[in-house]
């Protein structure tokens, strides 16, 4: 097994992995690789992933919060953060239930079908008094942000805003003028 297809950089888990991935071969998903790692999709929708890290090798849910974790063996990697994934965490293959594994993915895949997962939160980004008494100085500037898309427009605010002190936002407005005025993106140069 390749290193870059697991999360597994230390090789720990390579014979547990091998195990969770003999059980999932017995379920209705296909394997494929994402972000380095091993996932598990139906109808080209993340499932599962599966991955080995320094002190356990796991299964995670990316819509883990709607099973019904009778066994409570789930848990939330990133309480406060992460919404709705779910992790269940092994430290020895004699901890691995094929019967148990096997009732979990099977309800992530039927809850798939019934449509229950969360979409990621789109977070509208306002721009600040500052930002917009300094477009409004120019009609082509305003005219011309107006003019990029939602995404390029929220780079561009927040390159603004996350300055501290208003010399800086200053500073840093100076030098997107001339991008605006292009149309050229704040990120543009870094995108193939």
């Amino acid at each position: 097994m390749e290193d870059q297809k697991t999360w597994n950089r230390n090789q720990k888990w390579l014979e547990e992995i091998e195990l969770l991935k003999s059980i999932i071969e017995k379920t209705e998903l296909v394997e494929t690789v994402k972000w380095g790692g091993i996932v598990y999709t139906w109808n080209n929708q993340n499932i599962i992933g599966i991955g080995g890290f320094k002190d356990y090798f796991t299964i995670w849910f990316f819509n883990g919060v709607f099973l019904s974790d009778e066994k409570k063996v789930l848990v939330n990697a990133g309480e406060g953060i992460t919404k709705g994934l779910r992790q269940w965490r092994f430290t020895s293959k004699e901890e691995v239930n094929e019967k148990l594994v096997l009732h979990y993915v099977n309800q992530a895949i039927a809850n798939e079908k019934n449509g229950l997962s969360l979409k990621p939160e789109k977070k509208e980004v306002k721009p600040s008094d500052f930002f917009l008494s300094q477009l409004n100085q120019s009609a082509a500037l305003a005219e011309k942000f107006t003019s990029f898309s939602p995404f390029r427009q929220k780079e561009f605010i927040e390159y603004i805003d996350s300055a501290k002190q208003e010399k800086t936002k200053l500073d840093r407005f100076e030098k997107i003028k001339p991008m605006l005025l292009a149309g050229i993106g704040l990120n543009d140069k870094y995108r193939k």
